[in-house]
């Protein structure tokens, strides 16, 4: 095949997915920074999906994209858009303005591969089977995860703090997310991922406007809220969740989910990157841990494609 060609493009992007949504994915950490001090979470969610519909739609329209045929179709895209928009998104956020710090929120949804191994092994059947060789690889990824995370665990900044709320949100967005790759991957038939999208955004809007209404903080308008907003809603939601949709259609969930392991490393050296963070021998030691441990979950077994 000419490397040139359509297809192999095609094939090269599908390559670059996971790659290229691990990087999204982590800058929610760093969009929390800039933001949340001036927004309350509920309130600040429920305009990044209201931002994110008004910018599917026109979208939709002009492709002339099919929605959804059947009502069973709604409620299952509807499930999945509040376990994975609402549930997760609204926990993380609830709990890092609740005082929770970055890293240790990161570790806790991050338990999130384990979780859904877990789940397909006690399933069982062919199609949910995990190696011994993934299950080395969930293991290795989370020491790397814990390496990684580990000075923010034993010495946190001043206000980053454990409470029972903050750790329940951070709990409810765990679940959320690994009950939503589930049945995403169970229950969801393919479909466009602009149409899917703004159903789950849809459903989770729904939910979280009441939330929204009790928050007694409204949100202070500054550069820093746009700008966060901006970026919630160009790259985390239409970048970032079209692409974990497209991943989850693609890919068995345990792969998928191990994906999830590479963000608190990530979002490490962004915000080295960005703020100056330090980054020690520990974390380096981690983060290629973990990478390694990705490698083993997601590598096919020998003679599959």
């Amino acid at each position: 095949m000419n490397p040139s060609s359509p297809d192999a493009s095609g094939a090269t992007l599908i390559r670059l997915m996971p790659a290229v949504f691990v990087v999204i994915w982590a800058t929610g950490f760093i969009v929390a920074r800039y933001g949340m001090p001036h927004a309350p979470p509920f309130s600040f969610l429920l305009l990044r999906y209201a931002f994110s519909v008004a910018c599917f739609l026109p979208w939709i329209v002009l492709a002339r994209v099919a929605w959804p045929r059947t009502g069973l179709e709604w409620l299952h895209l509807g499930v999945t858009g509040v376990l994975m928009h609402g549930g997760y998104l609204g926990g993380v956020w609830a709990a890092v303005k609740g005082g929770m710090g970055s890293g240790l929120s990161a570790l806790i949804v991050g338990i999130q591969p384990v979780l859904t191994a877990v789940w397909l092994a006690g399933m069982g059947g062919a199609g949910a089977r995990v190696s011994a060789r993934q299950w080395s690889g969930l293991l290795l990824g989370f020491a790397g995860l814990v390496l990684v995370v580990w000075r923010k665990l034993t010495h946190g900044a001043p206000g980053d703090h454990v409470t029972a709320t903050n750790l329940a949100w951070a709990v409810l967005a765990l679940v959320s997310i690994t009950a939503g790759t589930l049945y995403q991957k169970r229950f969801v038939r393919p479909c466009d991922v602009r149409t899917a999208n703004t159903v789950q955004l849809l459903a989770a809007a729904l939910v979280t406007a009441p939330l929204a209404w009790l928050e007694p903080e409204s949100v202070r308008w500054n550069g820093q809220v746009v700008g966060a907003l901006a970026w919630s809603v160009l790259g985390l939601t239409l970048g970032g969740s079209s692409l974990l949709y497209l991943l989850i259609q693609r890919g068995a969930a345990s792969s998928v989910a191990s994906l999830m392991y590479l963000v608190p490393p990530t979002t490490a050296v962004m915000a080295w990157a960005l703020f100056g963070e330090p980054i020690g021998v520990t974390t380096l030691a981690g983060i290629a841990l973990t990478a390694f441990g990705v490698s083993l979950v997601v590598r096919p077994a020998a003679g599959r494609p």
